[in-house]
């Protein structure tokens, strides 16, 4: 008993100076291997065995003493093993989801952008379909403005087209019969509004002029006035060239009249477009323009300014001949030779 109580006190004091377990095994192996006798072996033997005997026994006691605090540390210590297990699970579960959702919405985001861009190109092909059955719709709606002579209307419209055809619409091979049809209309609109805008120019005012002289002849031969007949008044006519003189009086700085009113002339569909001579004269300006062709427009009023200025000398000569001869008729109905 003596040798196990200092063999458990060697060890005690050999576990106090090393905290590492190892070194309590190595004073043992070298005790072992420096005893030549089995005895000396079998009595070390046995201080080991009693030695850990009465480490068994006094743990048993501490166990004993506290059973209640080591039980509720290994409860609180498997709840807070099996919770960080669970908080473990639930954030690899987190982050799985997470990149699930980040694929996700890579996903949406490409679906996302590659149907806005068939909205957008269905839009486009849309608005192309809607200007090609506009289009297709002009030459029906050129006809009804020529004919009602709403000459701007008809130049916008052609105008419009025409760009179109030759430019959104240039690869619509359907298309290539009406292209080269309305391009023909607008190489030649510029000659059926020259020759309505010289109708204007010489023969419509002309005609004016002879229609007041004629209704002042009437009036004249109803009161039986013997007077010579009147010169033909003009001073109060509205000719294209008093149009044209009124931007005489703007100033430098200012835009003249005639620009004014050129920019300002609009075509009233509901009205008869030939009213105005002057206004219609702008109008057939203004398409002119709209077509390129002023040049074009200049050559052939100085072609022709001529010949049609012979025409309205030639046209007079016969009015006046023709009214003297119907008021000479009438003196002489009324015995007056004169």
């Amino acid at each position: 008993k003596m040798a196990a109580g200092e063999a458990a006190g060697r060890y005690r004091s050999t576990m106090s100076k090393s905290k590492d377990p190892s070194g309590l095994l190595i004073s043992v192996i070298r005790t072992l291997s420096t005893s030549d006798d089995v005895e000396d072996r079998e009595t070390e033997k046995g201080r080991l065995e009693e030695a850990y005997e009465k480490c068994d026994r006094d743990l048993d006691e501490l166990i004993v003493q506290h059973y209640t605090e080591l039980t509720t540390a290994i409860r609180t210590y498997q709840s807070i093993t099996e919770r960080i297990t669970n908080s473990r699970n639930k954030i690899k579960q987190v982050k799985e989801n997470l990149l699930s959702c980040k694929m996700l919405l890579h996903c949406k985001r490409d679906e996302l952008r590659k149907l806005w861009i068939e909205g957008i190109e269905h839009k486009h092909v849309l608005n192309l379909l809607d200007e090609i059955e506009n289009i297709k719709q002009v030459p029906q709606k050129l006809e009804q403005c020529m004919a009602s002579k709403h000459y701007l209307n008809a130049t916008d419209m052609l105008v419009s087209a025409v760009d179109s055809l030759e430019g959104p619409l240039l690869q619509v091979e359907g298309l290539s019969d009406l292209r080269l049809e309305l391009h023909s209309k607008k190489m030649n609109m510029h000659l059926v509004l020259i020759d309505e805008l010289h109708r204007h120019l010489y023969i419509k005012s002309t005609n004016r002029v002879g229609q007041r002289n004629k209704e002042k002849g009437r009036i004249s031969s109803l009161v039986k006035d013997a007077s010579p007949v009147p010169l033909m008044d003009v001073t109060n006519l509205s000719t294209p060239r008093k149009f044209l003189e009124t931007s005489q009086f703007s100033t430098p700085g200012s835009s003249s009249v005639r620009e004014t009113s050129l920019l300002e002339i609009k075509e009233d569909t509901e009205l008869d477009p030939e009213e105005n001579s002057t206004v219609f004269m702008g109008i057939l300006i203004k398409g002119l323009a709209k077509l390129k062709k002023i040049p074009e427009t200049v050559k052939a009023i100085q072609d022709r300014l001529e010949q049609e200025l012979k025409q309205i000398v030639k046209r007079s000569t016969t009015q006046v001949a023709d009214n003297g001869y119907q008021r000479g008729e009438n003196l002489s109905q009324e015995n007056q030779p004169r």
